[in-house]
């Protein structure tokens, strides 16, 4: 049997060229080698957007839709809302209460978040609780394999940790160890060079029309210190050139000639990427375009992805009750 894979998205809005890159090919690739239960982790994103849910409901389709654009086949992965398997909320109850604080209030990601994101109060217990809901919708599929990028290295470890706090105190081996399938994609920066997010208005989405998209890269930041046309440009630190590594990789050397010997100017070099992106993107519009039209089919998919997910988790309940005695 194929191994199983967990990985999910929360789906707090629009997705865009950082998904693609950084999680959406790789899902692609692991649909042909493992059996993936890809998920929209509604209840994640709930914690953080508890204070205006008004789009929620709407971002799951139209997530998914942008998901099945791009290539994930509901024929070989399972795809489905995490709200829709009560499992996840029964499994996430059992291991809070074995979860020692001081692991949730160590990690790195919770810290950063409370220290970076003003505009939203994260200073609740849901949010501090965030990793072992993670850890349970990872377990209770009992997921061998999770594809991350290294900055979420802390969250998956602290899943193994809290799997083994599980198989210890109750004498029972029923959760694997899960390793991480790292991504090979650099992190992606938002157009002004911070860390992207929608928050900061810094994304291209895969929706973007193309006007939208020129607009966008045309205003990218780019290196400060090529003031001039005829001064030579540094593209290991050039934002604009870490796109075309990503996206537009069989110019990179040439783009690279280019910046390094002034022979081009920003304005040209954002105009190129700006055509290549908008080639990329416009095949996943059309394709969006076409299951937009079909919200029935999105629904259906939906649903035998809840069979299928239900499947497995009632398992791992059943397995966890009878290990607690309940």
């Amino acid at each position: 049997m194929k191994k199983i894979i967990l990985s999910g998205m929360r789906p707090t809005g629009k997705l865009h060229l950082g998904h693609l890159a950084g999680a959406l090919d790789n899902w692609i690739k692991l649909q042909e080698e493992y059996q993936c239960f890809f998920m929209v982790a509604d209840w994640h994103a709930l914690m953080s957007e508890y204070e205006n849910t008004s789009e929620l409901s709407l971002n799951i389709i139209d997530n998914v839709i942008d998901w099945l654009s791009v290539g994930i086949d509901p024929g070989k992965a399972v795809i489905f809302v995490q709200s829709d398997i009560p499992e996840h909320l029964k499994l996430y109850m059992v291991l809070s209460c074995l979860t020692p604080l001081g692991l949730l209030e160590r990690c790195p990601t919770y810290k950063e978040q409370l220290r970076e994101v003003k505009m939203r109060n994260l200073n609740t217990y849901g949010f501090l609780g965030y990793p072992v809901l993670q850890a349970a919708d990872i377990l209770l599929y009992k997921a061998e394999k999770v594809p991350v990028g290294r900055d979420q290295l802390p969250h998956l470890e602290l899943t193994r940790e809290i799997a083994r706090l599980f198989n210890n105190l109750y004498k029972k081996n029923i959760f694997p160890y899960p390793d991480a399938i790292l991504t090979q994609t650099p992190k992606l920066l938002g157009l002004d060079g911070r860390k992207m997010s929608k928050s900061y208005l810094n994304t291209i989405n895969l929706s973007d029309a193309p006007g939208v998209i020129t607009k966008k890269i045309s205003a990218m930041f780019t290196d400060p210190k090529r003031i001039k046309l005829i001064d030579k440009g540094h593209p290991d630190t050039c934002n604009v050139f870490s796109y075309y590594s990503t996206f537009v990789p069989k110019l990179k050397d040439e783009v690279c000639d280019w910046c390094m010997g002034a022979k081009a100017g920003c304005v040209e070099c954002k105009k190129i990427l700006a055509e290549n992106i908008i080639d990329k993107v416009v095949p996943i519009q059309k394709k969006r375009e076409e299951l937009g039209k079909d919200k029935d089919r999105i629904k259906k998919i939906l649903e035998s992805g809840r069979e299928k997910a239900s499947f497995l988790a009632v398992q791992t309940m059943e397995e966890v009750l009878r290990a607690i005695n309940l």
